[in-house]
């Protein structure tokens, strides 16, 4: 496997959005996957910009250049102003707030407050940008549905990468503890992993083709 040359874009983590001054709505991603894979493009010689997200430590590898974001609208701008940079290869594995708060409260709101409603609006697709912005990049984007059938799930994948104009999408779930991930491309799917080691291994080798 050989990205020599080759420049790569990765998105890996979770994003915020506030509900007041000092709360936030997440989720549970780790940016682990995405971590690895720029590590892992890095020693197939890729030149690597990884967009990192709050809680995981940046990779180690000083040939990975490494900018971190945390809320949403941090993303959304790094990604929009990396893409405009033309990469070879964008991998978008960051885990992106698909709602938040139609408003912001201004000031904190009350521990004392025995309830209270916020209302979430969609945030916008982010991956849909990859190729509006960068048309000649290989565009890989992820597809995470817990407890999901694989018939569903590659389904799934498919719309996703037929919607988005993508190259690749990883499906991936874990049922029972167990995590499978499923590499799907417009000729089918081309890996069934069952680690993320695994996905690692089989995604740089895709991208390196």
């Amino acid at each position: 496997m050989s990205l020599k040359g080759k420049r790569i874009l990765i998105t890996a983590g979770p994003t915020w959005v506030s509900i007041d001054p000092v709360r936030v709505i997440s989720n549970s991603a780790s940016g682990e996957t995405g971590k690895r894979l720029a590590e892992s493009c890095a020693r197939a010689g890729g030149r690597v910009t990884l967009l990192l997200g709050p809680g995981e430590k940046p990779a180690g590898n000083k040939k990975i250049s490494v900018k971190r974001f945390t809320f949403f609208d941090e993303l959304q701008r790094l990604f929009r102003g990396e893409l405009l940079r033309q990469y070879d290869v964008v991998i978008h594995s960051a885990a992106v707030s698909d709602y938040r708060p139609l408003r912001e409260a201004r000031t904190k709101i009350s521990s004392r407050a025995r309830s209270w409603s916020c209302t979430f609006v969609p945030t916008p697709k982010l991956i849909s940008m990859i190729k509006k912005t960068s048309a000649g990049s290989y565009a890989v984007g992820f597809k995470y549905e817990p407890r999901t059938a694989a018939a569903t799930l590659i389904r799934k994948a498919r719309d996703l990468m037929d919607s988005c104009r993508l190259d690749a999408v990883v499906a991936n779930t874990a049922i029972d503890g167990k995590y499978r991930a499923y590499i799907v491309t417009p000729e089918g799917v081309s890996a069934v992993c069952t680690s993320k080691v695994q996905l690692v291994r089989q995604l740089t080798k895709l991208v390196s083709l």
